[in-house]
C-alpha cells in the first residue's frame, strides 16, 4: 500500500503554506480535516481503491487549474478521496454504493466545522461520481472532482494533463491492477445485492461479468405501470 504521511510536505509552499502542500508535484489542500479523510479513506479501503482516490483527487486538482476553474478545493478534496467508499466492504446501506458511500462520507464529515452548502457539495460529488453526464454540470466542485475521477478511470481528458504530471502522480500512486480489481469488487457488489444495480454501471459489469444477472428494462417499468391507457 502507498503510505500518506499527512504530517510532511513534498516542498515549501508560499504564503499558503498553512493550508495547502505539494503532492507528486500537484498543489493541494492540506487541512487537519483533509488529513483526516485521507486517513480515513486509507483505512476503509483496499490499497487499490486507495491509491484510485489519491489519483482521482491530483488529477482533478491538475486538470481544475489547466481549466483556470475556481472552486473549494477543500470540498473536492474530501469528496474525491471519499468518492468511492461505497465500494468498500465497511460501508453498506439500503441503498446504490453511490448514495451509501455519499451518506458515509456525510457522516464523517458531520460536526467538523462545514457549513450545510459545502457538505452537500460533498455528499453530492461522491453520489454522483459515476454520473458524469449530470455531474459534470452541476457545481465546480461536484464537476472538477468527477474530471478527476473520470481521468484515472478511464482516462477521460488525459491528452490535457501534461506527461510529466500523469508520470509523477501514476509514480506515487501506483494503479495496482486496479482493472481487474475494480471489476472484482464491482462482480462482488452485483452478486450479493442485484437489485441496486439496475440503474448505475454495476449493471454493465453484471452483464459482461455474472453469471445468470438479470436487470430489470425500464421499458417494462412503464409499460407494466399498474394505469389505464
Amino acid at each position: 500500500m502507498t503510505q500518506f504521511n499527512t504530517g510532511t510536505a513534498d516542498a515549501p509552499l508560499s504564503h499558503e503554506a498553512s493550508s495547502t502542500r505539494l503532492i507528486a508535484g500537484v498543489n493541494v489542500s492540506d487541512t487537519p480535516l483533509v488529513a483526516a479523510v485521507v486517513e480515513y479513506a486509507q483505512r476503509l479501503s483496499e490499497p487499490y481503491l486507495f491509491n484510485h482516490a489519491m489519483r482521482s483527487w491530483l488529477f482533478a486538482e491538475a486538470m481544475g487549474r489547466i481549466k483556470g476553474i475556481s472552486y473549494d478545493r477543500e470540498v473536492v478534496a474530501i469528496g474525491t478521496v471519499l468518492h468511492d467508499i461505497g465500494l468498500t466492504a465497511t460501508v453498506s446501506g439500503p441503498n446504490r454504493f453511490e448514495v451509501n458511500g455519499a451518506d458515509a462520507a456525510l457522516s464523517f464529515i458531520r460536526g467538523k466545522g462545514l457549513s450545510d452548502r459545502r457538505a452537500q457539495l460533498i455528499w453530492d460529488l461522491v453520489a454522483l461520481n459515476s454520473t458524469p453526464s449530470v455531474a459534470l454540470h452541476k457545481e465546480p466542485e461536484v464537476a472538477v472532482g468527477t474530471m478527476g475521477i473520470g481521468l484515472d478511470y478511464g482516462g477521460f481528458g488525459v491528452q490535457a494533463l501534461p506527461a510529466g504530471d500523469l508520470e509523477r502522480i501514476l509514480n506515487a500512486f501506483p494503479r495496482l491492477k486496479m482493472k481487474q480489481n475494480f471489476a472484482d469488487t464491482c462482480c462482488r457488489l452485483v452478486t450479493e445485492r442485484p437489485e441496486k444495480s439496475y440503474d448505475n454501471f454495476l449493471r454493465d459489469f453484471g452483464e459482461r461479468f455474472v453469471p445468470g444477472y438479470k436487470t430489470v428494462s425500464t421499458v417494462d417499468l412503464l409499460m407494466n405501470a399498474p394505469f389505464e391507457e
